[in-house]
C-alpha cells in the first residue's frame, strides 16, 4: 500500500516565490502544498529550512564509459546529490563517444540501476563529435532529447543548419560548444533566424555573448542560454576552462544577466579530471557537489532572490527536458532538495566526493548547504554533519 509523507515546517521556494506549507508525497509525486492537512504515515519536520524543487544540471560529464580513472557514473552522480541535483545531462563526449541509440541506452540502464539521479544521456550531433557526418538523429531523438557535440565547436555552416531543421524535425535540443564563443554564438543566431530549431548555447563567458543574446531576444528569437558557476564566480586567472574564465567586469555582467533573465539556466559543466590530466594542460574543473553554494552565495551577495535561483536551475531545465518537474505544485514529480540557506561553508578539496577534484577554489566561502537530495520521492542523499561542504 502506498505511503504518503509529510514535509512539514520548512520555506517553500521555486519559481514561483516562497510560502511557508507543508508538502505531502506519494508515490514519487507532490500529492498536495498545505495548508488543507492531509493523513499522512511518515513526516520529516523540516523547521526552518528551505525546500525547493531538486536541480537539473543540463550540462555534465560523467565520463562514462571508458574514462572513468576520471569520473564514473556512480561517483558522479553521488557528488551530484550532494550538490542538490535529482537529474543530470551527462555528455557525449566519451570513450567511446555517444553517438549511437545502443549507448545511449546502455547508460540509460547502468542510471537505472545505480537507483542515484534521473539521467538524460546526451548523443553526438557528428559522428566522431566532429561536424562532417550526421549521426542518425531521428534514431537517437527516441533515446534522448538532448544532442551535443560539446567539448568540440560546430564550425560548419552547413552542419549547423541542418542541425537546427532536425531539431525541428525530431524534437531534441541542441547544447552547443563555442570558441571563439562571441563569433560562434552570432553565427548559430543567425542561422537559428533563418531556420528555426531548438539551440540552447552553453557556458556562456563573455559580456558582449550576453549582449548579442539579449539583442536576439529582443528581437523574437526563441532559444534558451546557460552560465556556470566558476564563471560567475571566477576572473582573471589562468585556471584552464573551456570556455576561460574572463575579466571582473564579465563576472558582473553575467550576474546582471541572471537577475534581468537575460541568462535562462545554471549549469555546471562538471568537467573531472586526474591530477596527471590538469598537469598536461586540460581543461576542466570538478563543482557539482558544491555549485549551489557558489551560485548561491554570488546571488545573496547581488540581490538576487532564491526563487531566481530556482527558476534558473530548476524550473527552466525541466520544461526543455520537457519533464513534469521543477515547481512546488500538485502532481509534479517529487524531486527536491531541502537547503539550510544560512549556513557558511568552506570549499575543501580533500573532501570532495567525485573522484576527481580539479578546482581552483579551494578555501572559498560557501553559502547554503544541501541537507537532503529527494529523488523519485525517495532520500538519496543526507548530509552526514561533516565540517567543510
Amino acid at each position: 500500500m502506498s505511503k504518503t509523507y509529510k514535509l512539514s515546517g520548512a520555506l517553500l521556494v521555486d519559481a514561483d516565490g516562497e510560502r511557508r506549507s507543508d508538502l505531502y508525497l506519494r508515490d514519487g509525486k507532490i500529492l498536495s502544498v498545505g495548508p488543507v492537512e492531509q493523513p499522512f504515515d511518515e513526516e520529516l519536520k523540516l523547521d526552518g529550512l528551505s525546500l525547493l524543487p531538486a536541480f537539473i544540471d543540463l550540462h555534465t560529464h560523467l565520463r562514462d564509459p571508458g574514462l572513468t580513472y576520471k569520473e564514473d557514473m556512480e561517483s558522479g552522480m553521488r557528488a551530484a546529490l550532494q550538490g542538490g541535483y535529482a537529474h543530470v545531462c551527462a555528455m557525449a563526449n566519451t570513450k567511446p563517444v555517444i553517438e549511437t541509440p545502443e549507448l545511449v541506452e546502455a547508460n540509460l540502464r547502468k542510471a537505472s540501476r545505480l537507483r542515484l539521479c534521473r539521467l538524460t544521456q546526451a548523443a553526438a550531433a557528428g559522428v566522431g563529435l566532429k561536424d562532417e557526418t550526421p549521426t542518425d538523429r531521428e534514431a537517437l531523438s527516441r533515446v534522448t532529447k538532448l544532442l551535443s557535440n560539446d567539448g568540440q565547436t560546430i564550425f560548419s555552416d552547413e552542419f549547423m543548419r541542418q542541425l537546427l531543421l532536425d531539431s525541428r524535425s525530431y524534437g531534441f535540443l541542441i547544447s552547443t560548444h563555442c570558441q571563439p564563443e562571441r563569433k560562434i554564438v552570432r553565427r548559430d543566431l543567425q542561422l537559428l533566424a533563418l531556420t528555426g530549431g531548438r539551440l540552447h548555447i552553453g557556458h556562456i563567458s563573455h559580456r558582449e555573448t550576453l549582449e548579442a543574446i539579449r539583442q536576439a531576444k529582443a528581437q523574437g528569437l526563441r532559444f534558451s542560454c546557460e552560465v556556470t558557476p566558476h564563471h560567475l564566480l571566477g576572473h582573471d586567472s589562468a585556471y584552464r576552462v573551456n570556455p576561460p574564465l574572463r575579466s571582473l567586469e564579465d563576472t558582473r555582467a553575467l550576474l546582471e544577466g541572471c537577475r534581468d533573465g537575460s541568462i535562462d539556466c545554471l549549469s555546471t559543466d562538471h568537467a573531472p579530471h586526474s591530477p596527471q590530466d590538469k598537469a598536461q594542460g586540460m581543461a576542466g574543473i570538478s563543482n557539482i557537489e558544491y555549485a549551489f553554494g557558489v551560485f548561491w552565495r554570488l546571488f545573496q551577495e547581488n540581490g538576487i532572490p532564491l526563487s531566481r535561483l530556482s527558476q534558473m536551475a530548476s524550473q527552466t531545465p525541466a520544461r526543455l527536458l520537457g519533464r513534469n518537474a521543477g515547481l512546488l505544485r500538485p502532481g509534479m514529480d517529487a524531486d527536491l532538495v531541502v537547503v539550510d540557506t544560512k549556513a557558511v561553508g568552506v570549499l575543501r578539496e580533500q573532501e570532495m566526493v567525485s573522484r576527481s577534484h580539479n578546482t581552483p577554489f579551494g578555501g572559498e566561502k560557501l553559502l547554503g548547504r544541501v541537507l537532503y537530495t529527494i529523488v523519485e520521492g525517495e532520500i538519496r542523499y543526507a548530509y552526514d554533519g561533516r565540517a567543510g561542504l
